[in-house]
Order: structure tokens, then sequence, then C-alpha cells
């Protein structure tokens, strides 16, 4: 007899797979969309992010920077100089003016309020090793220049031989062009005051030609413009170069910003702060007497103690 068959199970259908296809353009989109944000990134940042590089490089092959570290000097210059603040941390000076430096802006203040933490030991330290410094203040567009130009004069004794104060006007913060104008010309005004001698106006080459060019054509411009051969506005219009944030300078460990002066360095002491004018002393003029009058002489007992008292000297 045939022997009944067993009975098949049916299987259950396999579940749907999740198309591949979409997964692997979900993860392309995110990965573009990271390089787009990171490109974007870079682009705003580079300067900071070349300069971490940098650092991480020499950390990596030489145990972090040294701060023997040279950048060439500029040719075609024959007075270089640099601007520091507490950014730069402990700077050795006489290494500094060993090393074709010959002059200095230092930070002193920012805002309202703020002092830079290092200003007074970079001020003693720099004029002791024979470098000529100026003392410079950033400028906060939404604070009042006249506060501002108050907390530059408490901090910065400034004294004649000294370079000219200097305003650094750069800071996008802010919503009215005219207020901004109006503000950097009390404080530039109330220094000029204070100091006796016109200050130096500082601006990068894009934040002056749109907001500051042909409003302050008075003042002395130092100007910064990177990565180019030489400034794109005409050398009568600035003194001083910024050419570089990113040099290295023996005697400071990390990177610095280098500058240099359009002239020679006898043309560079000619604007330092000048020593005070001495003032006429005051000369006693005899009293005039009319022609033909006599100077009336006194008589009686006062007369004779007057002539007494004048035989006797």
């Amino acid at each position: 007899m045939p022997q009944p068959s067993p009975t098949r199970r049916a299987t259950p259908p396999a579940p749907p797979r999740a198309p591949r296809r979409a997964w692997r353009r979900a993860v392309l989109a995110g990965l573009l969309l990271a390089l787009l944000a990171g490109a974007v990134y870079y682009q705003r940042h580079q300067v900071q992010l070349n300069r971490y590089a940098r650092r991480a490089w020499a950390t990596f092959t030489k145990n972090g920077l040294t701060g023997r570290e040279k950048t060439p000097l500029l040719a075609g210059y024959s007075v270089h100089g640099i601007d520091v603040s507490a950014y730069q941390g402990r700077i050795d000076w006489p290494e500094v003016a060993r090393n074709k430096v010959r002059f200095a802006f230092i930070k002193a203040s920012e805002g309202a309020t703020l002092r830079d933490p290092r200003f007074a030991r970079n001020w003693k330290e720099a004029r002791k090793a024979g470098v000529l410094c100026g003392a410079y203040h950033y400028f906060q567009p939404n604070r009042d220049g006249q506060i501002q130009a108050d907390l530059f004069a408490r901090t910065v004794p400034l004294a004649p031989g000294d370079l000219p104060p200097v305003l650094d006007v750069e800071a996008p913060n802010f919503h009215d062009v005219a207020v901004l104008r109006r503000e950097v010309a009390r404080w530039l005004r109330l220094t000029e005051a204070h100091y006796g001698v016109r200050p130096i106006l500082y601006s990068n080459h894009s934040f002056y030609r749109r907001h500051l060019a042909g409003h302050f054509d008075d003042y002395p411009l130092w100007l910064a413009h990177y990565e180019v051969k030489k400034p794109a506005m005409p050398r009568s219009k600035w003194i001083i170069w910024q050419h570089s944030d990113e040099a290295y300078v023996p005697g400071i460990r990390g990177v610095v910003d280098f500058n240099v002066f359009q002239g020679n360095f006898e043309a560079l002491q000619a604007l330092r702060v000048p020593a005070p004018k001495p003032k006429p002393e005051a000369t006693t003029k005899p009293a005039k007497t009319q022609p033909g009058k006599k100077t009336a002489r006194p008589t009686g007992p006062k007369a004779g103690r007057q002539a007494g008292r004048q035989a006797g000297r």
C-alpha cells in the first residue's frame, strides 16, 4: 500500500529588504553636506586653522615651538616692527630687539573696561630693550568713544619720545556706520588733545575701504593687507603696512603680526610724541610815567622811615 506523503508546511514570505540605494544616497548626501560645511568653516577661519595645524605639526616634530623660529624680513623696507598683546605670552624683548625689530605697538586696552594684562610688563621691557614703542586701543563700535578714550588715557603713560597712540578699528559688530564714524572721531579728537600728538588709525584693507575711507584722511593710516606683494592703496595713503599676521620673531613663542614702516628710521622718529614747549618767563615791566609829570614823593614820618630802610640796603 502506498504510504501517505507527509504534509508540507508553507514557508512564510521573507520580510521586505530596505532599499540599499536610498540608504546609500542618505549617507552620500550627509558626507557632501559635511564637506560643504567644512569648506565654509575653513574659508572663514583658515588663518586660525592653518595656525593650529602648524602648531600641531611643530608639537609633533619638535615638541612645540621653541621661540627661535624666524620669518625673513620683507625686502624693500629698512624699518620693521611688530604689534603684540597678551596673546603672545611672555616676550623676551632683548632677543626681539637683536633681530632687527625697530618698533612695537603694544595693546593697552579694549572697549570701555578691558585692560591688556601684559601691557605694563611689555611696555617696560620693550622700552628697556631699546625698541621704539607705541600703544594701541581696540575699538568696540558699540561703546561710547569718550569712555574708551578715557580708559586708554588712564592706562597708557605716553611720554615724549614714544610713538603716537593708535586706534584699532576693525570690529564689524555695529549697525549704523554714521555712529561708528562719530565715535571714532571722538576718540581720535580727545586722545590727540590729551597727548598733544595726532593718533594713528589702524584698520584692515576691506574694512577701511567700506567704512572709513574718505572720513579720516587727516590721520596717518596703518593698513593691514595680507598675502599681497604690496597694498592695494597708494603709498601716499598709508605709513605702516601690516603685511603678515603669522610671522615668527625670535623671542616670541608663536606667531606675531609683522609690519614695515614706509620711510626710514629718522622719519619714524619724527612721528614721536613731542617734548612740551617751555612756557615763556613772566617779566615785570616798570610803570610808565607821563612826560612832564613828576612822581610824587612821600612826605612826613613815613617818608623818613622809607628813606632809612633804603639807605640800610
